[in-house]
């Protein structure tokens, strides 16, 4: 009889000592006057990490981008920029807010958004771009922010996937008006589920606090009393908890992640028919998810990479399916990177205490398909 494999998991959070006794604080006294204690300790060294002056913890990233959007005004009619490449939760709160979602093509480098096909698609029904960093690649921020300056259009960062990414000496998330990070317990800096809104801008910044709070101004005197009608997106101070510990070993965990890259990238790169994330001169990869696209001449598509790690009891995830594509939305096949690359390509396991072993256990059903 064969003895079946160890199961390998594509992604499970780093939990310590360190997080399981700040959260058991916070259980034990984080209530009454002390409920925020840790929510505000989190927000801080989160803030200071990323190089922003203010910082919300919220409930999701997707919390977090639609409290920025409807602070921004976007409302019924307006067009939002985005990419096609990315996960609903980009889209969602913009058609919540009544907008419309206008999807554009990926580079074939980064699978990040194309700053040309973004300035293309500009109307004058335009009133934001958003700029998500896809598998902690970076975005061309430089041609994305002049485009916005040019136009007098927002441009906000989802940095959902890309703590630790930096471009040239500024850290993802810091750049546009505003940025959005998440938590979920797959990412690199986790509260279970959670999520992160900084900002440089003050102003942006109380109004996206009054509506975290359901329109509660934090300087208001008269007890329940709301100003605006807004939103239940806020992070409980035992989530909070468990991030304060994760900010404290943010260095170590994203040096972790860009080691598990980096190991990925010697053993696989050396092949002409594979590119995985990208990391160009003057930008830091945060490695949150390493992923493999196979060229088109190796005929190597999804559906047998998925078998073919099943086969191994190795978990993998599907690179995103474009947006386009979706039932609730207008197909636009036209965006052929976006069409194209999600068939050829995959995400590979990358929690923080993978061994050696278990990456080339990975690497070796990659090389059977090769």
């Amino acid at each position: 009889m064969i003895e079946k494999k160890s199961r390998i998991f594509y992604s499970k959070p780093s939990i310590t000592n360190l997080e399981v006794e700040y959260a058991k604080d916070a259980v034990t006294n984080g209530w009454g006057a002390e409920c925020y204690s840790y929510i505000n300790r989190f927000e801080r060294h989160f803030g200071a990490h990323i190089g922003v002056n203010y910082s919300i913890a919220t409930s999701s990233c997707t919390g977090a981008l639609h409290m920025g959007l409807s602070a921004l005004g976007i409302e019924a009619g307006d067009e939002v920029i985005l990419a096609d490449t990315n996960w609903i939760a980009t889209a969602s709160p913009i058609v919540s807010l009544g907008a419309v979602p206008i999807f554009v093509d990926i580079l074939p480098s980064t699978w990040c958004i194309d700053p040309k096909k973004v300035e293309e698609a500009i109307t004058n029904k335009t009133k934001a771009i958003i700029a998500v960093h896809l598998y902690g690649n970076l975005c061309e921020m430089d041609e994305l922010l002049n485009i916005g300056k040019k136009y007098n259009i927002p441009i906000i960062e989802d940095a959902a996937e890309a703590i630790g990414s930096v471009y040239k000496d500024k850290k993802a998330g810091s750049m546009g008006i505003f940025g959005v990070f998440s938590f979920h317990g797959t990412k690199t800096l986790t509260t279970g589920e959670g999520g992160m809104f900084v900002t440089n801008d003050k102003k942006l910044f109380e109004r996206v606090l009054t509506l975290s709070n359901h329109g509660r101004n934090k300087d208001e005197k008269k007890q329940f009393w709301a100003d605006i009608i807004g939103f239940k997106f806020k992070m409980s101070n035992v989530q909070a908890a468990i991030g304060y510990a994760q900010i404290q070993r943010i260095d170590q965990l994203i040096a972790r992640k860009r080691k598990i890259l980096d190991f990925y990238r010697k053993n696989l790169e050396s092949s002409p028919d594979v590119i995985m994330n990208i990391e160009k001169q003057g930008i830091k990869n945060g490695c949150w998810m390493p992923t493999i696209v196979f060229s088109p001449e190796t005929l190597i598509r999804r559906e047998l990479l998925l078998n073919e790690f099943a086969k191994e009891n190795i978990d993998t995830r599907v690179f995103f399916w474009p947006l386009s594509s979706f039932k609730m939305f207008e197909e636009k096949k036209n965006n052929s990177n976006a069409y194209d690359i999600p068939e050829r390509a995959i995400n590979l396991p990358s929690y923080h205490d993978i061994s050696e072993e278990e990456q080339l256990r990975v690497i070796d059903v990659i090389k059977k398909c090769l």
